[in-house]
């Protein structure tokens, strides 16, 4: 059962032995110690750069406009920002070129909170990635869906950026979510792939034939399904919202749980689906709230699918403070918790609107009952109830 580390290092051996990947490279990827969270190790094509994120990015630019098929890692999303409006002119080429000139590069970098990180190593950049125009946006959540689409943004024409949650880089594949080829004793993968404490000089990884696996950039994937709640998120918080679903299934309220898997270009029409068929949503992600992605998805919501709602949709994200703490206590108390969600399932499920304003009788559905409530006077009585 391979980690998420270490299909990130499966797909990019694949990448640069089939996909024509031809430079994988950021601070400390290269030999000897193959990235700081050791997933570039044993790859052929891995070079170090200077401690220089804007170099770093520029050189993915110039090598992907010259031909080549790179793969750039900023060492934590953290040093990111300093690097925004080289990342404007990456997603702009295609757009600004009229379609001359594409910008075959992929970025990744480890994003969010859960390894007591402090200031400068626990940020999230979702909300910051998705603006900026011409970018495809993955997270995945699982290591399986992390080499699919790592493969994915290889062979993509255009800028992928690859956000790896930090707290889910050593989690390990779930039964029945292994890489294709992969051995099925972990220890023995990592006997094959993961390079020895010490002297690495003579070290050689021994590669597991894994496929060409493509998991499609854009469409969600339904981790959990459920009647009375849309659950939406991404990332490390997928797994946190999918243990809270079904410790709420024991009180009656079954959560859907949508693991969106690509922020952009993301799958409306598969959140529609969803939304209008439970009525209610909430959208969970640790980056701070105010400005937060979960916002837009949240107007939109409410754009397009008003009248189909029985109570107001939520975003439960971070808190709009300037780092992480170092505590334990100060980190959690910065992002969601699993309390916090389900609180928050609670109580949107608790919401039950009634015609003109009475509760439902007789075992009559909230789907029969908004029928006959007028919808705009519906969603009204929610937020006045609240």
């Amino acid at each position: 059962m391979a980690t998420m580390v270490q299909a990130v290092r499966m797909a990019l051996h694949v990448g640069e032995e089939r996909l024509g990947v031809t430079d994988v490279f950021g601070e400390d990827v290269g030999p000897p110690l193959g990235g700081v969270f050791t997933a570039t190790q044993g790859l052929r094509t891995a070079w170090n750069t200077p401690l220089d994120e804007r170099g770093v990015v520029g050189t993915a630019i110039g090598l992907a406009l010259a031909g080549q098929c790179p793969v750039a890692e900023i060492q934590f999303c953290d040093y990111a920002f300093n690097t925004i409006d080289l990342l404007k002119l990456a997603g702009a080429m295609n757009w600004s070129s009229n379609g001359d000139w594409n910008c075959p590069m992929v970025l990744m970098t480890p994003v969010g909170s859960g390894i007591h990180g402090s200031l400068y190593h626990s940020h999230s950049f979702d909300a910051q990635a998705t603006r900026l125009p011409g970018w495809k946006i993955v997270m995945p959540s699982t290591p399986l869906d992390t080499y699919g689409l790592l493969l994915s943004a290889i062979v993509d024409p255009n800028p992928v950026m690859v956000l790896l949650p930090k707290a889910l880089l050593r989690v390990k594949s779930a039964p029945g979510e292994l890489i294709p080829g992969e051995p099925d004793d972990d220890r023995q993968l990592g006997k094959m792939i993961d390079a020895p404490v010490g002297d690495r000089t003579q070290w050689q990884p021994n590669w597991p034939d894994t496929p060409d696996l493509f998991i499609p950039i854009g469409p969600l994937k339904r981790v959990r399904a459920g009647r009375d709640i849309t659950v939406v998120t991404y990332g490390r918080m997928v797994a946190l919202c999918r243990k809270v679903a079904d410790e709420l299934a024991a009180e009656g309220i079954e959560a859907e749980v949508i693991d969106l898997r690509t922020l952009h270009p993301y799958d409306w029409e598969g959140l529609k689906e969803s939304i209008s068929r439970t009525h209610r949503a909430l959208f969970v992600n640790e980056d701070t709230e105010i400005t937060n992605f979960g916002e837009h998805l949240l107007r939109r919501t409410v754009e397009e699918l008003f009248t189909t709602l029985l109570a107001p949709p939520r975003v439960l994200a971070g808190k709009h403070v300037p780092g992480i703490g170092l505590s334990d206590s100060l980190e959690k108390a910065s992002v969601p918790q699993r309390e916090d969600i389900t609180a928050a399932i609670r109580e949107i499920c608790a919401i039950k609107l009634g015609t003109r304003g009475e509760s439902p009788k007789n075992g009559a559905s909230h789907r029969s009952v908004l029928a006959d409530t007028d919808a705009s006077e519906a969603l009204a009585l929610a937020y006045a109830r609240r």
